[in-house]
């Protein structure tokens, strides 16, 4: 797979954090100087504030000091993909022992990770919205997985209470987001994050948000 995303700079610090999100999200990159030429394939180059006018390349995303890391490769990957907005951000969540979640941004897995409770599931998928730069005609939506009921309705309850009333909740059929590669079969973790992908590509039965209806009041 080729690199479309070049991280170029000396900064040993903005160097370790942008190839860390990058590296955690499975993200091909290419590491360059600022000075160096960017190859054809390159579609945008991460780089600091400081070292932006030495990048000849048009399309660049900069890390400035105090700027989420994550909120950063959302936008390298946004401007890769040649748009300026994502349209549709859906999360995919299958509850149990171990929460997998999925990050589709207009059909594109763009995040995945593993969650332990309830708890450390809502702060993750909170982080995960306030780092996507959106508008107000971006559609935001979070399904969760029906497998083990007691999970799934307690996770509502919870991303009820926290999330923005405009993100849309759903709960959605598991059946057959189970069925495994000989690849994953075996390791639990990526198990739960490739049904979360299949739950996230799902459509679902519509949770009626509270705040929704305390905001008609």
């Amino acid at each position: 797979m080729k690199s479309e995303i070049a991280v170029a700079t000396v900064s040993g610090k903005a160097y370790y954090l942008i190839v860390r999100e990058l590296k955690k999200r499975s993200i091909p990159f290419l590491s360059l100087t600022p000075n160096e030429r960017v190859p054809i394939e390159v579609k945008v180059v991460i780089t600091t504030e400081k070292e932006r006018p030495r990048i000849r390349h048009e399309k660049t995303v900069t890390f400035k000091d105090g700027m989420k890391t994550e909120a950063v490769i959302n936008r390298a990957m946004q401007v890769a993909q040649g748009k300026e907005l994502y349209e549709k951000i859906v999360i995919g969540v299958d509850p149990g022992k171990v929460f997998g979640l999925a990050v589709l941004a207009d059909g594109n897995v763009v995040d995945t990770g593993n969650c332990f409770n309830i708890e450390e599931t809502v702060d993750k998928i909170k982080n995960i919205l306030e780092n996507f730069e959106s508008d107000p005609t971006t559609s935001v939506s979070v399904k969760i997985g029906d497998g083990v009921p007691e999970y799934k309705d307690n996770l509502l309850r919870a991303l009820d209470k926290e999330l923005p009333s405009n993100v849309v909740l759903k709960s959605v059929r598991e059946a057959g987001t189970n069925r495994y590669s000989s690849e994953t079969k075996h390791r639990r973790g990526l198990r739960d994050i490739v049904s979360a992908v299949k739950i996230a590509g799902r459509s679902g039965h519509t949770f009626t948000r509270r705040k929704s209806d305390e905001a008609n009041c």
